[in-house]
């Protein structure tokens, strides 16, 4: 077969743009019927408080159909936690759908209420009387674990959920006792709010005749939703639900969870037997929908004269908010596992204790613990470059695992398949002319600027959602269908999904058509997270559309009376090798007396082992002491994603995730008052968002090395952005304050009242 000008590694435009751009997207909003009615939830103005609720007066006012309490949905199971440990497992607290006497963050639903429309629904939340007995509240983990710090939950006492060690503790400290130095970080890394363009909504619809429900919801994973909102909360039997998820406008790891508001709008729409339509406002986003990040981290490493790292031992404290979320406690407990990075690390030791606060729950946020585990790394490797007085790119090249050391097992059990880092690393410097720094250094200082210049490289782990199955069927027309249960947020699936088909089939993106989402018509499926759905469910396209070609070959020979061998596809025919005989693949599915089955094949693939898409991220920035505000003026990636599917998703996918690197390093931080836990950045005219001014014009480029545990050789390239990018960026503007000012550390975000104040700082200190 000719070259496939649309196959795997060629930048096909995205199909799914057209539709998206002329705005004919159909999002959960847009699915309810105009006789639908309308839910809002009446959430706490209380961080911690007992309280009374009467909903008497405001079921009476016009318009009001339904309102629910506790005591309403008392028969329901609680929101679950789908982590524990393997050894001595946790019990957590329960998840409520709806709060009973007690609120334990700012936000926690006490009410769902249920109306013709939303301002009948808003006038019934304002005449509920709610009577509230504050209760002394704690937020940061900090002080969450003081010795009399309020509880959150009284059985777990110290607000701890489990305080666990991962690696050989006594060989880290054995490490650091012979080392010929110590290079320590402590950081913070902030609480963040997940701001996809769409908020959260629900659209249920009830048919009495079959008892039956169906869920319209912008989600991440329409069987996963099905399974814990179904079978878990509501505990009623699979196949009396259907979910659908639509057009989803972003979920970056957040839309993976079920929420409170689904198993609200079922509960509703069955008692009503009428459609309930619950959507998010902002606010309810900012109090409602699970947040990320929020460590806090103490790294130490031990140092050989000649700078190879000996050792390593970590402290590491996440917050769980005041609940645990679907996968929560796994967040930083995986997140430790990738703490080795891209080093040769061979003691290692991390204690992990997960927190309870007065806040809202804390789990997955693109790239879930292993941004998080690179930013404490690549902070850490920065310090132990200036504790030795060597160069950054010096020590990492000292303490890069070669690459004639794979497969290399990393110290916390981490099988790392192929990679090349020093090759990364040096072809971002050589992009970046990383030699004639200090030039520029010298120019910007005469303008009164101080530049610094940064890299952080990373590691991460993909691909470990579990198994996922395609069906690939030919339609009567000779046009491609796939149905597969992963879901597209924004990625492109139907695009890299078409270009896998394309590389075997030879048929254009637009005759192939792939459904997602849907409960009835597909099987199975795990939904999209861990950057999963190109190394597992584009194996299982792959290798279901082969299954397909097998078929329609032996029908095509029989067709054409020609040995199956002798046959080739082209551009949705197959035809005899060297000759112009070939059957249009609408013939073939025409074709009489065609076993129907002979039309279709499926293919199922789990992945032995995870991915591990690496990298280097290089920043230069300038920054202005007169005022703390920084300017990133270059920006470098150079990424090993295996292979590229395709360069331009590949682009996009980098350089989004770049950009939500950018907004917490420089700006993005959920603030909680530590007196009374309230949400102090619950708008966005608090809480800062990056818009385009504020990133780079982004370098990007691959150094790919085939993965060798993947059918495909990919390795995933969803969340690799946003982990490389924070520590990066980081570490270029404490360049830019060491080498001017001496200063060693500072937090994200680095907003210019941080940085003026660090700089103030170092003056009056030294009485410059």
């Amino acid at each position: 077969m000719a070259p496939v000008k649309f196959g795997v590694g060629q930048s096909v435009l995205r199909k799914e743009d057209d539709a998206l751009i002329r705005g004919n997207g159909r999002y959960t909003d847009d699915f309810a019927p105009s006789q639908a009615l309308q839910a809002l939830v009446l959430r706490s103005p209380h961080a911690h408080a007992r309280f009374t609720i009467d909903t008497a007066r405001a079921k009476t006012l016009p318009g009001v159909a339904l309102i629910l309490t506790a005591e309403d949905v008392s028969d329901l199971g609680d929101l679950p936690c789908l982590f524990n440990l393997e050894v001595n497992p946790f019990t957590g607290p329960p998840y409520p759908i709806l709060a009973k006497d007690e609120v334990r963050h700012v936000g926690d639903a006490v009410a769902f209420v249920v109306a013709d429309t939303v301002d009948a629904a808003r006038d019934a939340i304002e005449a509920i009387e709610v009577k509230w007995t504050t209760l002394p509240a704690v937020t940061g983990v900090r002080n969450a674990i003081k010795k009399d710090a309020p509880q959150v939950w009284a059985q777990h006492p110290g607000n701890v959920l489990f305080d666990v060690s991962i690696g050989d503790k006594a060989a880290a400290e054995a490490a650091l006792a012979k080392a010929h130095a110590v290079a320590e970080v402590s950081i913070v890394n902030p609480r963040v709010v997940i701001n996809f363009m769409e908020t959260r909504a629900v659209v249920c619809e009830y048919d009495a005749k079959r008892d039956h429900l169906t869920l319209t919801v912008g989600s991440q994973g329409s069987h996963r939703l099905r399974e814990i909102i179904g079978g878990m909360v509501l505990k009623m039997p699979l196949e009396k639900m259907r979910v659908i998820c639509p057009d989803v406008g972003g979920g970056f790891g957040t839309k993976l969870f079920p929420y409170r508001e689904y198993a609200l709008a079922a509960v509703a729409a069955r008692k009503l037997r009428k459609t309930v339509k619950w959507t998010a406002d902002r606010a309810d986003h900012f109090m409602g929908d699970a947040q990320g990040r929020d460590n806090v981290t103490s790294a130490r490493m031990a140092l050989a004269e000649d700078g190879k790292f000996l050792g390593m031992d970590v402290d590491l404290m996440s917050d769980m908010g005041a609940y645990l979320s679907t996968f929560g406690p796994y967040i930083p407990h995986g997140g430790a596992g990738m703490l080795p990075g891209l080093y040769d690390i061979q003691a290692f030791h991390c204690r992990v204790r997960t927190i309870f606060t007065n806040t809202v729950p804390v789990d997955a946020y693109r790239g879930a613990g292993r941004p998080e585990a690179a930013y404490v790394l690549e902070r850490l490797v920065d310090a132990c470059a200036r504790k030795l007085g060597m160069s950054v790119d010096a020590i990492r090249r000292k303490n890069f695992i070669p690459p004639r050391a794979m497969p290399y097992k990393t110290a916390t059990g981490k099988v790392y398949d192929s990679g090349d880092f020093a090759a990364h690393l040096k072809r971002a410097m050589d992009i970046a002319q990383w030699k004639d720094f200090p030039k520029r250094a010298k120019l910007a200082k005469k303008q009164g600027l101080v530049r610094g210049i940064g890299l952080a490289s990373y590691v991460e782990v993909c691909g470990t959602m579990g198994e996922e199955t395609a069906k690939v069927t030919l339609d009567p027309n000779g046009d491609v269908s796939v149905l597969i249960g992963t879901q597209s947020t924004g990625q492109g699936h139907q695009t890299a999904y078409a270009q896998i088909i394309a590389e075997q089939f030879g048929i254009a993106p637009e005759r192939v058509h792939v459904f997602q989402g849907d409960t009835e018509r597909i099987a199975t499926g795990l939904g999209t997270g861990g950057s999963a759905s190109i190394p597992t469910g584009g194996v299982s396209v792959q290798r279901a559309t082969h299954e397909l070609g097998s078929h329609l070959r032996d029908i095509a020979a029989e067709a054409l009376e020609a040995s199956a061998g002798d046959l080739e596809f082209n551009e949705g025919t197959i035809r005899i090798a060297g000759t112009d005989r070939a059957i249009s693949f609408a013939d073939l599915a025409k074709r009489p007396g065609v076993d129907p089955s002979k039309l279709n094949a499926s293919a199922t693939y789990t992945a032995a082992d995870g991915t591990y898409p690496n990298g280097t991220h290089l920043a230069e920035v300038e920054i202005n002491p007169a005022t703390g505000s920084i300017r990133i003026v270059d920006y470098i990636i150079v990424d090993d994603f295996g292979v590229t599917l395709n360069p331009l998703l590949l682009a996009g996918q980098v350089h989004g995730g770049a950009m939500q690197g950018i907004g917490q390093a420089l700006m993005e931080e959920a603030v909680y008052s530590p007196n009374d836990g309230q949400l102090q950045t619950g708008t966005f005219m608090d809480y800062a968002l990056p818009r385009a001014a504020d990133g780079p014009s982004f370098v990007f480029e691959t150094h790919n090395v085939p993965c060798t545990t993947n059918p495909l050789g990919v390795k995933g390239a969803g969340e690799a952005g946003a982990i490389g990018s924070c520590p990066a960026i980081v570490n270029a503007i404490i360049d830019g304050l060491w080498r001017e000012y001496g200063i060693d550390h500072i937090d994200m975000p680095a907003t210019p009242e941080r940085v003026w104040i660090a700089i103030r700082e170092h003056q009056r200190r030294h009485n410059l």
